[in-house]
């Protein structure tokens, strides 16, 4: 028998201009200016506008609109039965929301930079129009290039891409064939492309080399049959099993390691570079630190004129037939969408500017002059707190965004770190530990590298005593490998 009984369940619902806020809020400035005119593009009660936004009263209104944890919403207002014409006619609406904050002056504010260029895959289908293919041969070429990886690697099975081509191109072929086709494609520049192991990338890169050479016989040996023993770096092992003497292996290994494991990432010419557009602008003025929005990216926006006079005309027009109801709800639906994308916006600006600026105050001795060791330990929940905003609000914000300083462009995740406390009792950032730990790792003998053990005795000597799992956590963050795998010969 099926008991039956009451469950009272509390939901929070976004509503559809709080969805759009986040979505706008994540994204960075450079994305930005694709987002807006493809809402210019879409909503024609929206346009471009020199006026500036200056009414005081409407932005107070809409500066804690969003501030409730990103709250609890009336959801959508598109079927409202009333239609309130004073809405969309007053003149704050029609202004545009520059405001302050919004960066240097008009002559400074010019769009910066990217430069042009191909990507990798653009790169390998111009190298592939160079092997004479049948139109289905090609196909599959694409298909494989489209299934490389940002680091140059293949790492999707030859049977599923099998099943990628019949189900997306209606082509029957098989894991032989693809590999053909992929063969050809290895051949291309840079070397080590489409491989489907780092053991595959390294052959391929050493067979371009000299084979006249007995380093690069060596190393193709080592590669090919000692691949284990090498990435364990057992080189006596692998010294004894080939018969060589230690400079002949040096010579090996030197030529192994200089080999790039990741050739997609090191197309530099083929690769279409962008160069980083800051969030944020900092300057320090004679010790006084002014921060600014980077808003090259954002076009001044205002409700159309046009779409305000419809509503002006149909106010005072008497006749209220069906048909003119009809097309003023679609003018009212596109007027509110336009509104809540300027509001969206202008949210967005704030909640930037209140997120740096809290950042900027609670690491202020490292702004002035940029010392690493002046970084205090600081978490989301300190800038949320400060701003009284929802943790995630603040994490979409350090997640996506950067700020240009005299000393650099750093990430806004750059800033956040856990806290340490030395033995003297004083906290530090996580971030200067692990700064001392990459020296003491550079510093030492790489014939008989420190072990994780040492490390953690070495850094408490210095007065940071951490735990050695701590020590190996924070070892792995700096991408450097266990002491057996850091010896050389």
């Amino acid at each position: 028998m099926q008991k039956l009984g009451i469950n009272q369940t509390l939901q929070q619902k976004l509503s559809p201009q709080q969805i759009q806020f986040i979505k706008l809020l994540q994204i960075p400035t450079a994305e930005l200016e694709s987002r807006i005119e493809e809402e210019l593009e879409i909503n024609p009660a929206l346009e471009e506008g020199k006026e500036e936004y200056s009414s005081e009263e409407s932005q107070s209104e809409n500066e804690n609109e969003y501030d409730q944890e990103e709250g609890e919403g009336d959801g959508d207002n598109y079927n409202d039965d009333e239609l309130s014409v004073e809405d969309y006619i007053r003149d704050d609406d029609i202004s545009g929301y520059k405001m302050v904050g919004d960066g240097p002056s008009e002559e400074e504010d010019k769009e910066m930079p990217i430069a042009s260029g191909s990507t990798l895959a653009d790169a390998l289908i111009s190298q592939l129009g160079f092997l004479k293919l049948d139109e289905r041969q090609t196909n599959i070429g694409k298909q494989l290039i489209g299934s490389i990886d940002s680091d140059g690697y293949i790492r999707r099975e030859l049977e599923q891409i099998v099943d990628d081509l019949a189900f997306g191109q209606n082509i029957e072929t098989n894991a032989e064939e693809i590999e053909k086709i992929l063969f050809r494609i290895q051949q291309f520049d840079p070397a080590g492309i489409g491989a489907r192991s780092l053991q595959e990338c390294l052959v391929l890169q050493l067979e371009r080399k000299d084979d006249s050479d007995p380093s690069v016989e060596i190393a193709l040996k080592v590669v090919e049959e000692n691949f284990e023993e090498f990435t364990k770096k057992h080189y006596d092992k692998i010294q004894k099993r080939l018969d060589i003497d230690d400079d002949l292996m040096k010579q090996a290994i030197h030529l192994i390691t200089k080999l790039n494991p990741k050739p997609g990432g090191g197309a530099v010419d083929d690769v279409k570079t962008q160069y980083i557009i800051p969030d944020f602008i900092l300057v320090n003025n004679n010790g006084k630190l002014e921060l600014s929005l980077n808003s090259r990216n954002a076009p001044e926006l205002r409700i159309s004129r046009s779409y305000t006079e419809m509503f002006d005309t149909y106010d005072k027009s008497s006749k209220k037939d069906k048909k003119l109801k009809e097309a003023v709800s679609f003018v009212k639906q596109k007027l509110d969408a336009a509104k809540w994308f300027i509001d969206a916006i202008r949210q967005r600006q704030l909640t930037l500017m209140r997120t740096m600026e809290a950042i900027v105050k609670y690491q202020y001795d490292f702004f002035l002059e940029g010392d690493e060791a002046k970084l205090k330990p600081m978490i989301l929940k300190d800038i949320a707190t400060e701003i009284n905003m929802d943790i995630s609000t603040v994490s979409r914000v350090a997640n996506s965004k950067s700020v240009q300083t005299e000393f650099g462009i750093y990430p806004l995740k750059y800033f956040f770190s856990e806290g340490i406390s030395t033995e003297s009792g004083e906290d530090v950032s996580s971030r200067e530990v692990k700064h001392i730990l990459k020296e003491i790792i550079d510093a030492e003998d790489k014939r008989k590298p420190c072990s994780d053990e040492k490390l953690e005795k070495l850094l408490k000597e210095r007065g940071y005593p951490i735990a050695r799992r701590t020590v190996a956590k924070y070892r792995e963050q700096l991408n450097i490998p266990v002491a057996r795998l850091r010896k050389e010969l």
